[in-house]
């Protein structure tokens, strides 16, 4: 690895650094909203583990960092299933399990949302679960379902993420969640030979995104966006992400974390135009849906319709390269490669929408404790994102995996990839995804359904908005 890459990565947790403040700050400068989800000016401390030579009585629990042989299965959940999401999963934690004298489990859940609600009010959860919203994590903890870490699990924690992502699974100066993927999501995905032969050219501000949709409508050619928002209980999430990306863009950070934290009403007219704004852009002449509708057509199902070339850009995650269809090329010079660029800002302040996914555990057993201090290590990282590019196809094949675990080497890590943690680390203003903050009622819940209901046409981005604040909790 050259040093300039290095540089790079260091930078993107520099930037990360930043953004710890509590939401509601005046502070533009890269720090994010947490709310009181997570409070961001809290952080768990972390004591010593307990020494490896003292045995414990047979009468007590054992430490945490030692597995006391008498349970030998671990189960973990989560929303992530796609074959090499899962495989991943299952490959690097079976393989930790072989290690421990452990069974693993993995099962990823397209209704996990759902599911994991069912689960727990029935007395029955896994033993680990992975959430995508820190705010409801902090639900199910005030709520007495999920435990602390250990002394280990949460040392390793502090040692190997910075402040900005631990920050997350902390609750009431509390730490619960562990750090495990980090992702990009001002990303439009592309192909740059397209582009080309097209007359086009990438734009650099949102006019210029604008004006370059109006052009490929005129010109009669693919549409220009492909766009799905169908996942099952969480249908509708797709539309939140360009939301918070256009609240960002429009309105800035202050706004947005005023937002997040309820101070201005989810129904301000700020948020009622950024929600139009999207709505706007997608109608019939702009938008390709591979299923009949926005709504029909699954989130993952926009890469293959991208590359078949029924449409010229995709706006979504740095994740999605794990559906991108098996055997395309990324990013270099072919005729059929897929590229990103920066979703373009208005005023050059070049904000970023990011998010990332927390374990947590259900139960106190040693052994689930060392799973997630092991979670938390670069170690796991790097063994994850090499199972997973080699689920994709291997070679010059993306994983859709990203992590800002301290200490990892970027090098496992394919040169589009690394190209993220450059975007990350030239951005000055980064925000966690709005909705994955919000409490669960609303950003798990009438934000999609309502926002779902807006792309339907059933509802008027007010509409939707009065809903959505009706139901935030008192």
């Amino acid at each position: 690895m050259r040093r300039p890459r290095w540089f790079s990565f260091l930078a993107l947790l520099l930037v990360f650094g930043l953004i710890a403040a509590a939401c509601g700050s005046d502070d533009d400068e890269g720090d994010v909203a947490a709310e009181d989800e997570a409070p961001a000016e809290e952080e768990a401390a972390a004591e010593e583990e307990a020494p490896a030579e003292e045995e414990a009585p047979a009468e007590e629990e054992a430490p945490a960092e030692e597995p006391s042989g008498d349970i030998d299965s671990i189960t973990v959940t989560g929303p992530e299933r796609d074959e090499s999401e899962a495989g991943a999963y299952q490959e690097v934690l079976g393989a930790w399990g072989a290690e421990n004298g452990i069974e693993v489990n993995y099962l990823g859940d397209a209704d996990w949302e759902a599911n994991i609600n069912t689960q727990v009010q029935g007395g029955n959860p896994p033993d680990i679960s992975m959430f995508p919203q820190p705010g409801k994590l902090a639900e199910f903890a005030r709520d007495g379902h999920l435990v602390p870490l250990s002394d280990g699990a949460a040392a390793a924690t502090a040692t190997n993420w910075s402040e900005a992502w631990t920050v997350f699974g902390n609750v009431d100066g509390v730490q619960y969640g562990v750090p495990a993927k980090a992702d990009l999501k001002s990303l439009v995905w592309y192909q740059p030979a397209a582009f080309e032969a097209a007359g086009y050219e990438v734009p650099t501000t949102f006019d210029e995104f604008t004006a370059l949709v109006d052009q490929m409508v005129a010109d009669g050619g693919p549409k220009p966006l492909c766009v799905g928002i169908e996942s099952g209980q969480a249908t509708g999430w797709t539309y939140t992400d360009w939301v918070e990306d256009m609240v960002l863009r429009q309105h800035g950070p202050e706004v947005y974390d005023q937002w997040v934290s309820h101070e201005i009403p989810f129904n301000d007219p700020q948020i009622v135009e950024s929600m139009d704004t999207v709505l706007q852009l997608w109608n019939e002449d702009t938008v390709f849906a591979s299923s009949g509708t926005i709504a029909a057509t699954a989130f993952q199902d926009n890469g293959q319709p991208l590359v078949d070339g029924d449409c010229f850009m995709h706006r979504q995650a740095s994740f999605y390269s794990a559906f991108i269809p098996e055997g395309t090329t990324f990013a270099d010079g072919s005729e059929d490669a897929v590229d990103v660029f920066y979703f373009p800002d208005i005023d050059g302040s070049k904000p970023v929408l990011g998010a990332g996914i927390l374990a947590a555990a259900f139960n106190e057993r040693p052994e689930v404790h060392q799973l997630l201090e092991f979670l938390s290590s670069p170690e796991y990282a790097e063994q994850r994102q090499t199972a997973q590019q080699a689920l994709k196809g291997g070679g010059d094949a993306l994983s859709g995996y990203l992590s800002a675990a301290i200490g990892q080497d970027p090098s496992v890590y394919q040169p589009l990839e690394q190209s993220f943690l450059d975007i990350l680390a030239n951005s000055t203003i980064v925000r966690f995804d709005a909705s994955d903050l919000m409490p669960a009622d609303v950003g798990a819940g009438t934000f999609w359904t309502e926002g779902t209901s807006a792309v339907n046409g059933d509802k008027t981005a007010q509409e939707a908005a009065d809903t959505i604040e009706a139901s935030w909790p008192s």
